[in-house]
């Protein structure tokens, strides 16, 4: 037996008003559609209107899709509304670094860990990006075949081990990295899956995985923490700004607080970009036009010579490049907030425990904010030429106070690396269609073969 979520509440004074969303199951909701495709629901809900109600198990939520209530749950979370409590698969991995922390711990961390992401920090990461780019090139030759995914994940693998860790052993790496493979499936499946209502209590065979995955992440974490106190403060990567910063009492990060720390700038630096990659390799293979306007752009402002981090500011192109695959495929697709007492969004009072949700999948593909939306069109970036682009219709990186530490960090290095591959190849990807799969990000769901095509 189907229930609807509830009545049409009343409009806000900016005209805004909750709209009842799709019937739900008694106990479970509209969990089943939910899990069954989570982005194809979020459009489904957007199809409601702009404020929806809809039930998760037994909880209460609002879906909002318009980018002015967007930006309210943005930049009101920490005053009237919570970051919500995550799922122990979550948990289990990311443990209580800047990005879950509330309050004033997370303020305390994020004060400890911004310094180290800097846009002088960043500066100096840009060589290791594109040193580590062209270490990849030099290996690719015209006619090969190749897997797009693994090589994206295995080049920015090797830029985060490089800048985060200092290090540049391959097991680290591929210790790490495969670990971090399990880990994101486990919490996608637990995210959209029945685990989600499961207590903490409950053993699973895929808790049991994201069990064993966080132990090879905690070792090969604390193995190379133990190298670096060994070896001195004087290193220029992140994890030595970690080792060495100190809050305003003078107390450094503990080394479970250094461990969380790691792990979350790891997957922002490496996970998110990669993915990013891929799905831009794969729209330009499928867009000639925008990647003769990439090919032009690399000739005129490079020429023969490799790309530094003063020319991220000249390479505007390839920067929408980026941030137009950002809109078609967000790696971070999802942003939620538990409303506290005193909440509201478009003037719309939010019962405190209210789960507000936001997809930037939906949001990113409405055409009242992106004219042509399913389009992959680089040119509407063009800060003179281009689209009007209403705040917050594009949050990629989340926004607010709580907005990504790494966007600077993740932006550079997805430009540079475009930039020294884009520079000598062409890649001709299969033909077909490659499906976005929603876990911990926005991944590819098969391996995305190419032809390398030497320019």
């Amino acid at each position: 037996m189907s229930t609807e979520t509830g009545p049409a509440v009343d409009a806000g004074p900016r005209g805004h008003r909750i709209v009842p969303g799709p019937k739900g199951l008694p106990f479970l909701g509209s969990m089943p559609q939910f899990g069954k495709n989570p982005l194809a629901f979020f459009e489904r809900l957007r199809g409601h209107g702009d404020m929806v109600q809809w039930r998760f198990g037994r909880n209460s939520c609002v879906f909002v899709a318009d980018p002015e209530c967007i930006g309210e749950l943005l930049t009101e979370t920490e005053r009237t509304f919570d970051q919500p409590a995550l799922g122990i698969a979550f948990r289990t991995v990311m443990g209580t670094g800047v990005v879950v922390a509330r309050g004033s711990d997370w303020r305390r961390k994020r004060s400890l860990v911004q310094p180290s992401v800097r846009p002088k920090q960043v500066r100096s990461y840009a060589a290791t990006m594109a040193g580590s780019t062209v270490e990849l090139a030099d290996t690719w030759s015209g006619g090969e075949r190749i897997d797009i995914k693994r090589e994206m994940a295995a080049l920015t693998q090797k830029i985060a081990v490089r800048t985060i860790f200092g290090v540049d052993t391959p097991a680290d790496a591929e210790a790490m990295g495969r670990a971090m493979d399990v880990a994101q499936a486990e919490i996608g499946k637990e995210f959209a899956g029945i685990g989600a209502l499961l207590p903490d209590w409950v053993p699973t065979p895929g808790r049991a995985r994201i069990k064993k995955a966080a132990a090879v992440i905690d070792a090969e974490v604390g193995r190379v923490v133990a190298r670096h106190r060994d070896g001195g403060d004087d290193r220029p990567d992140l994890l030595s700004r970690l080792l060495t910063a100190v809050d305003e009492t003078g107390a450094r990060l503990t080394d479970q607080e250094i461990r969380d720390e790691t792990v979350t700038l790891y997957i922002g630096g490496h996970e998110t970009t990669s993915s990013t990659l891929v799905w831009a390799w794969y729209l330009l293979s499928r867009n000639p036009r925008a990647r003769a306007a990439l090919t032009e752009e690399l000739d005129r402002v490079l020429g023969d010579r490799e790309p530094g981090f003063d020319d991220y500011a000249r390479l505007t192109y390839t920067q929408a490049v980026v941030k137009e695959t950002l809109r078609l495929y967000p790696t971070i697709w999802l942003v939620t907030g538990v409303a506290k007492e005193g909440a509201r969004i478009g003037g719309v009072p939010m019962p405190e425990g209210t789960r507000v949700w936001s997809s930037q999948w939906a949001t990113h593909r409405d055409e009242r904010w992106f004219p042509e939306p399913e389009e992959f069109r680089p040119e509407r970036w063009d800060a003179e030429a281009g689209d009007e682009i209403a705040e917050y219709a594009w949050f990629p990186f989340g926004g607010g106070p709580r907005v990504c530490l790494g966007t600077r960090f993740a932006m550079v290095e997805a430009v540079l690396i475009l930039a020294v591959l884009a520079r000598r190849f062409d890649l001709d990807v299969d033909p077909g269609t490659v499906e976005p799969v929603p876990s911990l990000t926005l991944q590819p769901d098969r391996e995305v073969m190419a032809t390398v095509r030497a320019r």
